[in-house]
């Protein structure tokens, strides 16, 4: 009887998360916007301005500004992962963009260990772009991953929701992006804020 009832606590849509995972979600949100600031300085500091990438300056400053707001999109998953009831999309929404934004981290990782290690054995590159600052970056990379892990398998047990929702989310945020950052070049190539390649 007991273990009926903690299965059907988990599976409850109004299940509150445990203290874990709201401090995860409060931190993986955090994050998120932290790192989107960085991309506010870019275009405050006029970072791209001078230098090799000053033909680019206008395309890369639509980039970045499309980039902030996948950022705090991704904020605002995490913060709505543990509020109480999204009043914004429904529980199968949310649960795409939480698989949608745990598969591009994670696949953004495993990316980039399999280049570190490429590096590491001499196969591409070169040992002196192994730094510390490479090392922490991929670091924060994996621990927003494993951010949106936990968030991601916490909201899928409390509301309940399909595998079908996990299988969109996987297979269709990477698609999306793809899509997104071959489209927007193109379109921004169009219009004469990048130049031809």
């Amino acid at each position: 009887m007991a273990l009926t009832a903690s299965v059907t606590d988990r599976r409850d849509p109004r299940a509150r998360p445990g203290a874990g995972v709201v401090v995860t979600g409060a931190l993986v949100a955090l994050l998120c916007l932290g790192f989107a600031v960085v991309n506010v300085a870019f275009e405050i500091t006029d970072r791209f301005a001078d230098g090799p990438y000053a033909g680019y300056v206008s395309g890369i400053a639509v980039m970045n500004w499309l980039v902030v707001g996948l950022k705090v999109l991704g904020a605002a998953v995490a913060l709505l992962s543990i509020a109480r009831r999204s009043r914004l999309l429904s529980p199968e929404r949310l649960g795409v963009l939480l698989w949608g934004a745990f598969a591009l981290l994670t696949l953004y990782v495993l990316g980039s260990v399999v280049e570190a290690v490429g590096i590491g054995l001499g196969l591409m590159g070169s040992t002196d772009q192994l730094t510390v600052r490479s090392v922490a970056y991929v670091l924060f990379f994996l621990s927003l991953a494993a951010g949106y892990g936990i968030l991601t398998v916490s909201y899928q047990r409390r509301q309940g929701l399909r595998r079908g929702v996990a299988v969109l989310g996987v297979v269709g945020a990477p698609v999306l992006l793809g899509a997104l950052l071959v489209a927007v070049p193109a379109v921004l190539t169009a219009l004469g804020l990048m130049p031809g390649l």
